[in-house]
């Protein structure tokens, strides 16, 4: 491949990114998500609650890597729905830490079942080899992506700020 043919290659998969941005804000109204009680830019946070434990909103801020009040007011809504609760922080008594509740834990099951039967009927056309490749493809992305901000200096300079 041609440098030339690498630079429209990345001009359109930048296209075909912002397409599936796009798409994407689309696609989650059909998850039907509107029945757990919260928004779902909310519900959201449960996952990283289910895979890191209970954490304060500004580190689950910093995860989501979204403003702390944004987190906050989210979080609330979760609380409100009975999906997360607030705990002592044991390392700071007078912190409360976010954690996910069992209904918390059974929307977040819910969720992803929805996510993978949408994604498994958008695909039904496609031959398994090539839903693994483009998984494999798309997971290799993701990581060049994580590399490439974890090596930002823009990206460091904020979060030691």
């Amino acid at each position: 491949m041609t440098k030339q043919d690498s630079g429209d290659a990345t001009g359109r998969l930048a296209d075909e990114l912002l397409r599936f941005f796009r798409l994407g804000t689309r696609a989650k109204s059909m998850l039907n998500a509107g029945d757990l009680g919260a928004e779902f830019s909310a519900l959201m946070l449960l996952f990283p609650l289910r895979h890191l434990g209970p954490m304060r909103v500004t580190d689950l801020a910093e995860v989501k890597g979204a403003d702390p009040s944004t987190i906050s007011r989210q979080a609330a809504q979760l609380v409100k729905a009975g999906l997360a609760r607030r705990e002592a922080d044991p390392a700071d008594g007078r912190a409360s830490r976010l954690a996910v509740t069992d209904a918390g834990l059974a929307a977040c099951g819910r969720l992803h079942d929805m996510r993978h039967a949408l994604l498994s009927e958008t695909l039904s056309h496609w031959p398994a080899e090539r839903v693994r490749a483009f998984a494999d493809l798309f997971e290799e992305f993701n990581s060049s992506v994580e590399t490439r901000l974890r090596h930002d200096p823009a990206v460091a300079a904020r979060e030691n700020a």
